[in-house]
């Protein structure tokens, strides 16, 4: 029975190495669409929690996974030689940037590896970690062709791009229309057929790289906008304009404009980083990417502002931020997720500590983060710590908050996120953007 024939019949086996904000999805997606997977991770508490029925991503639900655990179509390890005859192989490893702000494809490169050892002809492997173009190609194709096999005559390869929004509630991976770009024609319509098997839509494309590059395209344009709306930010600063009612009034216009909002920076995963990818692949052909990378540096510039207007904020109650008490309200990278990854919060709470300030923070979904001078603890947000600090800075605009209790009980209030723009009383606390 050929692949095809297999996933057709939902008879094909699938493995996804990497059990993180896209592979545990993922799998989880694969198994209730009837198919037999396992999931191959490095971190034993992952495994454990997993086989267990428990979820570590608020976006799964640990009922869904202790059912599809129990009927035995869903189980993680972390023994890669159980790669050995699985039919489907999808890798969903982080691809960070080392500190040159490079590519880091170390995770790939080993998942490639190990996939090299297991391989056989029939097989399909596909990458959805975000990357630049041509890593399918450069980095994947080589390393399962040494084991003599030929991608796109002995097993099939392609690249499909993660498209995970955590917290979304609108749209999981099965409404989110999935781009695939196969290294063959055959590749691409074998892969397609995959997706398809749990995915409505699903978006054939000509080639690995044109899927690699369509990724980067969207997170791209996030960036960029963001970084237009931030830079206009500092600019109505300077004139003494209030940026959220000019957003709010650009947003009447029906068509031609859509909203960004300014903040505290940007983070998660890949919409910091994947400017900085296009950036280092497109100097190997002689260009440099100006328009990308200054998007990406006023991103990072952001968090500097947001101590800065604290530090003013501060001076006009006369006091100095060296030795503040401040309260931190959300360290996530976005809200109601558990996510700090690349967060600017973090950036912010080290520039004041930095600068001498008290720093103590508070997020429902984060018990522990580790600063430049120590670990920290999320504090309990009473009525008592609200009036102590000095200044309440407003970083993640998570949905438990209550914005009038918190408004009516702090003495100064630095608002990163217009989260107060609906409170009556009390606006001359606070400062925003």
């Amino acid at each position: 029975m050929g692949l095809e024939d297999k996933i057709r019949e939902k008879r094909a086996t699938v493995g996804v190495i990497g059990l993180g904000y896209v592979g545990l999805p993922l799998s989880v997606e694969i198994a209730r669409a009837g198919f037999q997977v396992v999931g191959f991770e490095t971190d034993p508490e992952r495994i454990e929690k997993i086989n267990a029925g428990r979820s570590y991503i608020t976006d799964v639900l640990s009922e869904t996974i202790e059912n599809l655990v129990a009927h035995g179509t869903l189980k993680a390890t972390g023994d890669m030689t159980g790669l050995k005859g699985i039919d489907v192989k999808v890798i969903c490893v982080p691809t960070p940037l080392n500190d040159n702000r490079e590519p880091e494809l170390t995770y790939v490169k080993e998942a490639a590896d190990n996939v090299a050892k297991s391989i056989a002809p029939g097989e399909m492997i596909v990458l959805e970690s975000t990357t630049y173009p041509g890593t399918t190609e450069e980095i994947l194709q080589p390393r399962l062709e040494s084991t003599g096999l030929k991608a796109g005559n002995d097993f099939y390869l392609a690249f499909s791009p993660e498209r995970v929004d955590p917290g979304n509630k609108r749209f999981s991976i099965k409404n989110t229309p999935k781009v695939v770009g196969g290294i063959t024609k055959q590749c691409t319509k074998t892969a397609s057929l995959f997706y398809r098997q749990f995915v409505k839509q699903v978006i054939p494309v000509s080639s690995t790289r044109v899927a690699e590059m369509t990724k980067l395209l969207e997170n791209i344009y996030r960036a960029v906008n963001i970084a237009l709306v931030n830079e206009l930010t500092l600019l109505c600063d300077r004139m003494g304009i209030d940026v959220w009612e000019v957003i709010d009034a650009a947003s009447t216009k029906p068509f031609g404009f859509t909203k960004f909002t300014p903040g505290p920076g940007i983070g998660g995963h890949c919409i910091p980083l994947d400017p900085f990818y296009l950036a280092w692949k497109a100097r190997e052909y002689d260009f440099n990417t100006k328009f990308i990378e200054l998007a990406g540096e006023i991103n990072q510039q952001m968090p500097y502002f947001v101590v800065a207007k604290i530090s003013e904020a501060l001076n006009s109650r006369c006091k100095s931020l060296k030795d503040s008490r401040v309260l931190v309200l959300g360290v996530t990278y976005k809200k109601d997720v558990p996510d700090i990854r690349m967060s600017p919060a973090l950036k912010v709470i080290r520039l004041l500590q930095a600068r001498g300030a008290d720093v103590s923070y508070h997020d429902p979904f984060v018990v522990t983060i580790s600063s430049d001078l120590a670990e920290m603890n999320s504090i309990e947000i009473t009525e008592e710590v609200l009036s102590r600090a000095d200044c309440t800075v407003i970083t993640t605009d998570h949905s438990s908050y209550d914005w009038d209790w918190i408004v009516a009980n702090s003495r100064l209030i630095v608002d990163t996120k217009n989260a107060t723009r609906h409170v009556k009383d009390g606006s001359e606390k606070i400062v925003r953007l």
